[in-house]
């Protein structure tokens, strides 16, 4: 099957409701955003209105066949969300009927689900309770939710002061991994720039000199990549917690090294994983689509909850099911009154992010290390940016690449190089 090609004809039948657009959500500056291209082309081949809010005109979203409208619209995560919602609701009107909103981020699911009143009369979204998406967006919020409900995570402290971090230096087993506490960096200076591996005492106290009277930092056990295996699970979820669609695969690279956003996956059966991931749902109450990342850690044998996005992940179109559903195409028919049709989810595919994984490949080489679960050869590959009906984005990707992109590759491939010690391990524009 050619690259890209299966996407055209998947979910063919589907029985839509043509009448309800979807409006791509984005808070923030990450133009280069694969997953709201892959969500405008999953809908608008079905013939549902798409629109987006984007950076610029010259975005690849905008570029799409599949898009009807854009709204340009710059923002910095830094707005009061009531500026926010003020603009979503002028978007609203603009397109002049009930409208799918789809975020691409955290900042976008938190801010429709705590404004949910608001924004419910020009569009359609789901209601989880209004502070779980932050909840679930924030380490802490997301550790303290596993431990309640017996899930495994990675063991962590959140210190609370610079003697807390002295004190923990003093009896921590490193390598540890530091990050930043809240989902939302941008409102204010982070502590660290994504997921950094600290690999002794004092690398952790000097570090900590920098975070201030009151860090903003969760300080966790570090899973070793030679022992651990990246999976991801990604479903849509009723009302009453049930799955409309769920699914399981495997983080074959990632950019940069053995972290941060996914540059290859591969679809692979885990029932075992499927149904711890809709349990957790379940009791948390949430609903809507989600996109889960968990470490299967050999040492133990558990599966360990490392992340939990509230809101579409950017290669979710590596899954569909035989009935040519993905998340973003079940939450659609939900929301407007229709059946989703069930359905085993296609085996044998991959997603491979062209921009990233080439990179990706570059070091993993380099480094001579393999995950440790690699599947079989793909029946079929899904191109984060090219597609054959659709190639405009895939071009655009490129021009904007160039030129000041060209030097950000450079950065990140240095930072690939100096990934196995001390340098951040995981980083990258804009939402996984």
């Amino acid at each position: 099957m050619p690259l890209g090609g299966h996407v055209v004809r998947s979910g063919a039948r589907l029985a839509v409701d043509r009448s309800v657009p979807g409006l791509i959500v984005k808070i923030g500056s990450y133009p280069l955003h694969h997953g709201g291209v892959g969500a405008i082309r999953t809908l608008g081949r079905l013939g549902v209105p798409m629109y987006a809010v984007t950076e610029d005109r010259w975005t690849p979203a905008a570029a799409s066949r599949y898009l009807r409208g854009r709204f340009v619209w710059p923002t910095t995560g830094r707005e009061d969300p009531e500026r926010l919602v003020a603009g979503l609701l002028r978007i609203g009107r603009r397109i002049g009927r009930p409208t799918l909103l789809i975020p691409t981020d955290e900042e976008a699911a938190v801010l429709t689900a705590e404004h949910a009143e608001a924004l419910a009369g020009s569009f359609l979204f789901p209601r989880p309770a209004p502070g779980l998406p932050r909840r679930l967006a924030s380490k802490q919020g997301l550790h303290e939710l596993c431990t309640a409900h017996g899930v495994p995570s990675p063991a962590a402290v959140f210190p609370g002061s610079y003697a807390d971090i002295e004190a923990y230096a003093g009896r921590a087993r490193f390598p540890v991994v530091a990050k930043n506490r809240e989902a939302f960096v941008r409102r204010a200076r982070p502590a660290v720039t994504g997921t950094t591996r600290i690999a002794g005492p004092q690398q952790l106290l000097d570090l900590a000199r920098d975070w201030g009277p009151r860090p903003g930092v969760i300080l966790q056990e570090y899973l070793p990549r030679e022992h651990a295996e990246d999976w991801v699970v990604h479903g849509c979820f009723a009302a009453d917690g049930a799955p409309l669609a769920l699914f399981t695969g495997v983080k074959v690279r990632s950019w940069p090294p053995h972290a941060g956003m996914t540059a290859c996956a591969h679809v692979a059966d885990n029932p075992e994983l499927a149904k711890m991931s809709a349990r957790f749902i379940r009791r948390i109450g949430f609903t809507g689509i989600a996109d889960l990342d968990w470490r299967f850690d050999r040492r133990d044998g558990r599966y360990k909850l490392l992340d939990f996005n509230p809101r579409m992940g950017a290669q979710f179109r590596l899954f569909e099911n035989t009935a040519g559903v993905d998340v973003v195409r079940a939450q659609h028919l939900a929301l407007t009154g229709r059946t989703v049709p069930e359905g085993a989810q296609r085996t044998g595919h991959r997603f491979v992010v062209e921009n990233v994984d080439l990179p990706a490949r570059w070091a993993y080489r380099r480094s001579g290390r393999r995950p440790p679960h690699v599947p079989a050869p793909a029946a079929g590959t899904e191109l984060a940016w090219f597609a054959g009906d659709d190639p405009l984005p895939f071009l655009t990707m490129l021009a904007r690449s160039a030129g000041p992109g060209a030097r950000h590759l450079m950065q990140l491939r240095r930072a690939g190089r100096r990934a196995g010690a001390q340098a951040p391990i995981e980083q990258g524009e804009g939402p996984n």
